[in-house]
């Protein structure tokens, strides 16, 4: 529940900053002064960028979410036995030791949205953020090609 709220408050004061920004922006473009004029054309470019960015960030945690859910009623989350800080974080050494498992699943079924879930769900465990999202997001676009079919 902290997460939801951090979240909130991130887009709130993104919002906040996409709208000064934008102000500022008009006033600029309004000055009649050239160099004023590309300064707020320029500005326009920051708020949509800060837009999408947001929009895509907060789509990835929905579907994230969703399939976390679903894997869930489904029994399929991992149940490894590691142990965690008092912030509820996996010990690094912990989600080591489980992410060979995860992997070589992937590896036996590359086109399975659990399997690849799963291993972002080890990836995050071994400290490494930047491959658990791109796992993630390869989960939700197989899970999504899978729901067209």
């Amino acid at each position: 529940m902290s997460a939801r709220i951090g979240v909130a408050v991130m887009a709130v004061l993104l919002a906040l900053y996409i709208v000064l920004v934008a102000q500022r922006a008009w006033l600029l473009l309004v000055s009649g002064e050239p160099i004023g004029i590309a300064m707020g054309a320029a500005l326009v470019v920051l708020p949509v960028i800060a837009a999408w960015a947001l929009g895509r960030e907060l789509w990835f945690g929905i579907r994230a979410e969703q399939l976390a859910r679903r894997l869930e009623a489904e029994g399929g989350l991992p149940d490894d036995q590691v142990g965690v800080r008092p912030s509820g974080r996996v010990l690094r050494e912990d989600g080591d030791l489980v992410f060979p498992a995860y992997r070589a699943q992937v590896e036996a079924h590359p086109d399975d949205w659990r399997a690849w879930y799963r291993l972002g769900l080890a990836y995050d465990a071994a400290g490494d953020r930047r491959r658990a999202r791109a796992a993630v997001r390869r989960a939700i676009q197989l899970e999504t090609g899978a729901r067209r079919r």
